[in-house]
């Protein structure tokens, strides 16, 4: 990989196949979350700037240096249909490293989504432009275009890392990320999830509206007889 340590850009990495993305359609960001003993959701900071829908990619990394997006610019040019890119950008919630002009360049390389660990700006063209966005707010300031920082390494966003190629489910709720090599278990993890959710939303439905375990729990606590 050319350049040197802090800045420099990796193009190639191993990307989900769209029949794994496809396996998570179903999950909720949560759902996965729960999946992964509760390991893999981004922190609550990370919301998203308008009310998108669920999309389920694979990330493509950028770390960039605090007020620079140079590597973000780069990254785009290595985005293929159904990436996520996903941004950390040391912590700098003054200056958006992203906004309307490289959310056009991403939606017409086919990115799915970003998600940026700072603020980004131009709520309103992001909005028109159908690009689900996720951040920590926004900011009017713009970035300088010096560097350093990298593109398809690890990185670390919202309190978890992420790694090329990972899974990304991000909604509502807000985002978690799956590593691609537990992807295929989390998947068959997620579906079983869901059954188990259904199935107690009907008992619910039913009147059994207190979980029977609830109590055996409280048993083996020595809470009650």
């Amino acid at each position: 990989m050319p350049g040197k340590v802090g800045f420099r850009v990796r193009t190639a990495w191993l990307r989900p196949e769209p029949a794994l993305l496809e396996s998570f359609r179903e999950a909720s960001s949560a759902q996965v979350a729960d999946c992964m003993s509760r390991l893999g959701a981004m922190d609550a900071g990370i919301k998203p700037v308008w009310n998108s829908p669920r999309v389920i990619g694979s990330a493509l990394t950028v770390w960039c240096h605090s007020g620079d997006n140079l590597m973000l610019h780069k990254s785009l040019s290595l985005a293929v249909p159904g990436d996520i890119v996903v941004v950390n950008t040391q912590g700098n919630v003054s200056n958006s490293t992203f906004g309307e002009l490289l959310a056009a360049s991403a939606a017409k390389a086919g990115v799915r989504a970003v998600i940026v660990d700072g603020t980004v700006r131009d709520a309103d063209g992001l909005h028109r432009l159908g690009l689900p966005v996720y951040s920590r707010g926004l900011s009017p300031n713009g970035c300088n275009k010096d560097g350093g920082g990298e593109v398809g390494t690890i990185i670390a966003c919202g309190g978890v890392a992420v790694r090329p190629g990972d899974v990304i489910v991000a909604d509502e709720d807000g985002v978690t990320v799956v590593p691609l090599e537990d992807a295929i278990a989390v998947s068959k993890l997620a579906a079983e999830q869901i059954k188990r959710e259904q199935t107690r939303l009907a008992e619910i439905h039913n009147g059994v509206l207190v979980r029977p375990d609830v109590d055996q729990r409280l048993r083996d606590l020595k809470i009650i007889d």
